[in-house]
């Protein structure tokens, strides 16, 4: 018994009086999601930790279920090309580890898939092979010689960083020139009597970038096969000849030389050509069996994501990748030190200019910021599982390239006076690669707002990552629902967010 201000109280109703109330303010507390939100905006925050929020208005209701699940995250990332390690190794040590850091390490965006070029690329400093000698069949004088001074040294120099790893895919944009109808880097379609030399070309790739330390995860078969109007390296294949070619040559030969590991993707340009292209790799068992997945680009349009389109390959094969191998804001001259540009309806594209008049209406300006986001969100939420940017570094040109096709990469430098230039475009990749882990499953994610968009990832850790893009010039109220749990936070006008909600 215990006395209470005069009154004799048994000890045992107190206590289940405090049991009571600490039940009550347990429940209270659990009702709410402990969330960690990160944002990048116009106004000026670059991946921020947000932790005031300012809630008004009727609230966007952004709907999370775990138990619906999607694809598997392969990776987020970019790309090591020769103009990109060339321009590192023109950069001072501390400008060049800083640029590596924040792409590859895990307090930077933590890239983990990354894409590079077998031999030249536009974003070449010159054309070259790595089957210098004509006819030579057997390919004895294979050299990656012309690697060894930038490209290499960058890609080993991002592994030493990245403590998770990270995969790479690998792309020819063309075959070496003696191998195709008309001998030019540019152009041509490969001769028939050197599928096998061609098929061999895979394999000693492979093979040399192994004993350079480098392992790599998978290959295209060729950049865009439908051509570049005829620019830079290219080399012409119709779906036919493609799916031809790895299932009698490429396929057999790679499995042969113990490349079997090695996944081979499909296809390799723009979304409306995934119904030809997937039609024709996955007819039957004997055309799918060596394709592991279908590589695709964003260039058909400056805001379209081809959702039909996307769902539709995975449709057809519903256990192989879908890997957004390039994206980027093409035919532009980057903007320096010019953030608010970056959010402006005011880039053009290739097709501003180029496309033909019926399909104009695919490429109007846009604002870069607004393009990347839009786009990520929209291929995770059809079924793409790997996406992936161009360039990880430009000059202030948009080079160097040697057909002078200028673009903008996420991260710009004056390598003439050693500065280094963070584009909002670096901080919206790092949105997703940093929290949006490999192994991570795409899960159910409903926004009620015609305007926001919004995706969702449960990460091997248990964490689960959602990413909100607000266009709108307006601060939005956003309430986050998880099972019988909830979050109210708000977003800023033109702005996207990451918010991680850690595992109980």
């Amino acid at each position: 018994m215990v006395k209470n201000r005069g009154k004799i109280v048994d000890s045992k109703f107190l206590i289940i009086a405090c049991i009571m109330a600490f039940s009550l303010h347990s429940c209270k507390v659990a009702d709410k999601l402990n969330v960690q939100v990160y944002e990048t905006s116009e106004r000026g925050n670059s991946l921020t930790k947000i932790t005031q929020f300012s809630n008004q208005g009727t609230p966007v209701v952004v709907t999370i279920n775990p138990d619906e699940k999607f694809q598997t995250i392969t990776g987020i990332g970019g790309s090591f090309t020769e103009s990109s390690a060339y321009l590192l190794n023109r950069l001072s040590e501390n400008n060049r580890r800083k640029i590596l850091n924040a792409y590859f390490s895990k307090e930077g965006a933590n890239y983990s898939l990354t894409r590079t070029h077998i031999a030249s690329c536009d974003f070449s400093l010159s054309n070259y092979t790595y089957a210098k000698v004509e006819n030579d069949m057997t390919l004895e004088h294979f050299t990656i010689e012309d690697d060894k001074s930038d490209l290499i040294p960058m890609i080993l120099e991002a592994k030493a960083i990245s403590k998770e790893g990270f995969k790479i895919i690998s792309s020819p944009w063309s075959c070496p020139p003696w191998m195709k109808d008309n001998k030019k880097y540019v152009g041509g379609k490969l001769l028939p009597e050197f599928n096998d030399a061609f098929a061999l070309y895979f394999s000693k790739y492979l093979n040399a970038y192994k004993n350079e330390g480098i392992d790599i995860w998978g290959v295209t078969v060729i950049n865009e096969p439908h051509g570049n109007g005829n620019n830079w390296e290219s080399t012409l294949f119709s779906p036919k000849e493609m799916t031809d070619f790895v299932m009698n040559h490429m396929g057999p030969k790679l499995e042969k030389d113990g490349w079997g590991n090695v996944k081979i993707l499909g296809y390799d340009q723009n979304r409306a050509g995934i119904k030809e292209w997937a039609n024709e790799m996955y007819k039957d068992e004997n055309t799918s069996k060596y394709f592991d997945g279908m590589a695709i680009h964003w260039y058909e349009s400056t805001y379209e994501v081809f959702p039909d389109d996307l769902k539709y390959a995975h449709q057809k094969a519903p256990n192989k990748y879908l890997i957004e191998t390039e994206g980027c804001v093409d035919s532009e001259i980057p903007h320096w030190q010019d953030d608010a540009w970056y959010w402006k309806k005011e880039a053009t594209d290739w097709g501003w200019d180029w496309a033909s008049e019926k399909e104009k209406y695919l490429h109007p300006k846009y604002a870069p910021v607004n393009r990347y986001a839009n786009d990520i969100i929209g291929c995770l939420n059809n079924r793409v599982d790997g996406w992936i940017d161009w360039n990880m570094v430009l000059d202030r040109q948009g080079g160097p390239n040697w057909f002078k096709n200028w673009c903008v990469a996420p991260v710009i430098v004056d390598d003439k006076n050693d500065e280094v230039y963070f584009t909002p475009l670096y901080y919206v990749m790092s949105h997703f690669s940093k929290f949006m882990r490999p192994g991570a499953v795409k899960i159910g994610c409903e926004i009620n707002s015609k305007e926001l968009v919004s995706t969702a990832v449960k990460n091997p850790d248990g964490s689960i990552a959602i990413a909100i893009f607000n266009p709108t010039e307006s601060k939005q109220t956003i309430d986050i629902k998880l099972n019988n749990k909830n979050a109210l936070i708000s977003i800023d006008s033109k702005a996207l967010q990451t918010i991680i909600i850690k595992p109980n």
